[in-house]
This record gives structure tokens, sequence and C-alpha cells, in this order.
């Protein structure tokens, strides 16, 4: 029986495309119709997905993205920050629907993109309000409308999930400090000095210190959401991880907020979420959520001292799958009128 929705995939060669591959390749109602690339053209989609070996007659196709989106319900945009801002005008031209994974669509304001990505933004017009940002639980009911979507970035999500309860409460306020360990995938498939298996496999080390491209998302969303004079000072942090980021995030709150309030607001604020888990016997951690769309946060609070407490609030995602290809999905599956949980809800492997 045919399917309902048609997508294609652009950038479909990456560790990212093969999340999203191996998910519409079993979706009930969207058929993975087209999947372009400027690598391994010509050649089956287990070249460069070997999970994916006899998976799909579907072959890598050296389409333009137009090319690609012609007779398309939806396009599930995979190209590189800066790459995706070129083309998206002859996409949006074709009348599909779009969730672009890049960073350029997720912020509202030029100088914060040409600060952060290095350059002027070729469409600046778009940022007004063209995209929603992909963020289910902050804006489900927009992405549900939307034609355009932003899907957020791998540690933005993560941070966000974890503060957006305060956020939302109105409890969030001035500069937070986070720390957040990631796995090599997120650098992406191409393998580089900092990546190289040698280097990466006992080994911690920084990188963009207080100036990685996340860091004004995470200040757009949270203030969109609710927090007051809101801003983050952020570490990353390359960890001998495949899979999963694990972000540490120090608040000070009003010390008349009391642990149960804390721990209530958090249960409350996730408790019809489908993809997000408060743990209540143990903190979150990478392996419970790896290989799966599921987010953990949890949170120690600490003693009030004067007029503050610290809240240490903690997170864990799969950067590959909530971070990036599940979290595209869940909203591609938004703005279809379906079911968001449609391909996501596997809970993947322990340990």
């Amino acid at each position: 029986m045919a399917k309902r929705f048609k997508a294609a995939v652009i950038g479909g060669s990456g560790y990212g495309g093969a999340e999203i591959i191996r998910r519409l390749l079993r979706h009930p109602d969207v058929e993975l119709a087209r999947v372009a690339s400027v690598d391994f053209i010509g050649e089956p989609i287990g070249a460069a997905h070997p999970s994916l070996e006899g998976a799909t007659t579907l072959r890598f196709e050296g389409l333009s993205p137009a090319e690609a989106a012609q007779g398309m319900d939806i396009v599930l945009l995979g190209l590189p920050h800066k790459v995706s801002a070129q083309k998206m005008p002859e996409l949006m031209a074709t009348g599909a629907k779009v969730v672009d994974l890049s960073g350029d669509f997720r912020l509202r304001d030029a100088a914060s993109y040409k600060r952060y990505y290095g350059v002027d933004h070729p469409c600046p017009e778009k940022l007004d309000g063209t995209f929603v940002y992909g963020l289910p639980e902050l804006n489900r009911e927009a992405i549900k409308k939307a034609r355009y979507v932003a899907s957020p970035g791998c540690f933005a999500t993560t941070i966000e999930l974890a503060l957006l309860p305060l956020a939302k409460a109105g409890w969030l306020e001035g500069v937070v400090e986070t720390v957040a360990i990631t796995g090599s995938s997120g650098s992406g498939v191409v393998p580089s000095a900092g990546t190289h298996h040698p280097v990466r496999a006992n080994n911690l080390r920084t990188y963009k210190p207080l100036d990685h491209q996340h860091v004004p998302e995470i200040r757009e969303t949270l203030t969109f959401a609710g927090a007051k004079s809101f801003d983050i000072r952020f570490v990353p942090v390359s960890a001998p991880l495949v899979r999963g980021i694990f972000a540490t995030t120090f608040v000070h709150i009003d010390a008349a907020i009391t642990e149960a309030q804390l721990k209530a607001l958090y249960v409350e604020t996730y408790a019809n979420e489908p993809f997000v888990r408060v743990p209540a016997k143990r903190l979150p951690e990478v392996a419970a959520v790896s290989g799966s769309n599921f987010v953990e946060v949890g949170l120690q609070v600490g003693p009030a001292e004067g007029a503050k407490r610290v809240v240490a609030c903690f997170s864990a995602t799969d950067n590959l799958i909530k971070g990036g290809a599940g979290q595209a999905i869940q909203s591609m599956n938004l703005m279809l009128g379906l079911d968001e949980r449609l391909t996501l809800e596997d809970t993947g492997g322990w340990p």
C-alpha cells in the first residue's frame, strides 16, 4: 500500500544522514523516495552506511537541492552550515516543507550569525520568523503549523531541556555555567586532527571554550521561554565516546525555592513529554539514552547560601538522534500531522 507522504534526504552520506535514512525506511506513513549527496553518487546506500546494506534499493543521487525536492512533501536537509543558507531559496521555491539540520536558520539575529559562523548571512530576511525553532518541548504547536523548521543543535538541545522548566517558571535568571562532554560522532564523518582515534580514545580536551556557536542559540531559546537577563558561559569537551552528550549546568536561584518545589517542577513540566525522562532514583547518564531519541534530565539542589542556592542541572542525550536526526524526524512527524513518536520509540540498549 502506498504511503501518504514522500520525503527526500539531502546530504545523506554523513552519520546524521544514516540515522535519518534508517528510521525513514521503516516509517509507516512516509516513503523515503530520494537521497541526494555529493559523495557516493550512483552507489547504494550501504556503500556509505554499512548497517543499511541491503535494506533499500535506493542509491545516492547527485542532484541539486531543488531537483531532489521536486515532487516531495518534505525534505530533511543535512547540508553543512553556510551551505544550507546558500541553497535554501531554490529549495523553498519547490513548495516542499523543509527541516534544516544546519545552524543557518536557528538564530533570529544576523549579527549573532556573523559573529559565531564567521560570514554574513546570505538571506537575513528569512531569520525573522520564517523558520520555527524545532524544539517540540517548547514549540510543538508552532511546529505543527510550520513549513520550515530549523532543527536545534546537539549541545543546545541537551542544555535547553535541562533548563527549560526553570525558564518557563520564571526561575532562570542571570548567568549560568555549563560544561558538556560530547562523543566523536558529533564532529561528522570526515576525520580531522582533533577527531583522529589515537588522540581521542584516551583523552579529554576542550574546544571553542566560551565561544561555541550554540551559545547564541541557547541564549535566544531560553530567553524566549521565559528566562530573565539570561546568558550562558559554555565549555564543550571532546570525550572518548562515539555517541552521547552529558551536560552539567550550574544555576543560582532564589533561596526561597525549595528542593521539593524544584523536583516537582521538573516532573510536572515533562510529565506528558514522550521523549524526556526525569529519573526518580538516579541522575541522568549517557548509556541510558544512547541509541535513542530520549533525553534524561535531573538536578542536585545545594543548600541556601544567603539569598541564593546553587542547583546543578544534569542532562544526557544521544547527539545523533535527539541531538540531530531523531529530533528532525520528530518535527517532520508534527509538520505532517502524524504522531510525533513514529519510528522514535525504541529505547536503545543497555549498557
